[in-house]
């Protein structure tokens, strides 16, 4: 019986040590992963990932912008297959119903009564070489003034140009 129990104990003690567990080793709390060294695809550390983002929803993920938590998660890859931070060029635009979220916290409250809850996100992307546009159009017609844009974000002239420069340039266009 003794052994019995030292065997399940083991064996309990093995399972939980090869467990994946969730982690975020680029983007501290946003963008959670778990990475398998023996998936049949794994990020190319000889390859350079140039990605350009279409933002364009208000839909959140955790609590955040979807498609910024898609950023978060794609650099938390990247980073946990060991690519360089010289082989990560991403960029993205945000524009249409994800415009709000490029908002100041004090426009954001003026708007919704409530903080921004991208502006911690954007801020560590941002500090991770992620360069990230909105569309001036979009904040045009949304009576957004450029100071009413954080410091996080460049106002572009639209993402109608943004796109195109960038796939032109040879990024890949994510949705």
């Amino acid at each position: 019986m003794k052994s019995t129990i030292s065997f399940i104990i083991i064996l309990i003690s093995s399972l939980q040590m090869t467990a994946q567990e969730w982690q975020t080793p680029a983007i501290e709390g946003y963008g959670k992963i778990k990475y398998y060294e023996d998936a049949a695809e794994l990020p190319d550390t000889s390859l350079t990932y140039k990605m350009i983002f279409n933002i364009d929803s208000e839909k959140e993920k955790e609590g955040v912008n979807v498609g910024l938590w898609k950023i978060a998660r794609t650099l938390n890859l990247l980073k946990a297959g060991s690519v360089a931070n010289e082989k990560i060029d991403i960029v993205a635009v945000l524009h249409g119903e994800a415009t709000y979220a490029v908002l100041t916290n004090e426009k954001y409250h003026e708007r919704f009564k409530t903080q921004n809850p991208n502006i911690e996100l954007l801020k560590l992307l941002n500090e991770n070489g992620i360069t990230i546009f909105v569309c001036g159009q979009a904040t045009a017609s949304r009576d957004i003034e450029k100071e009413d844009i954080n410091e996080y974000v460049q106002r572009a002239l639209s993402a109608l140009t943004v796109l195109p420069n960038y796939q032109l340039k040879g990024y890949t266009l994510i949705p």
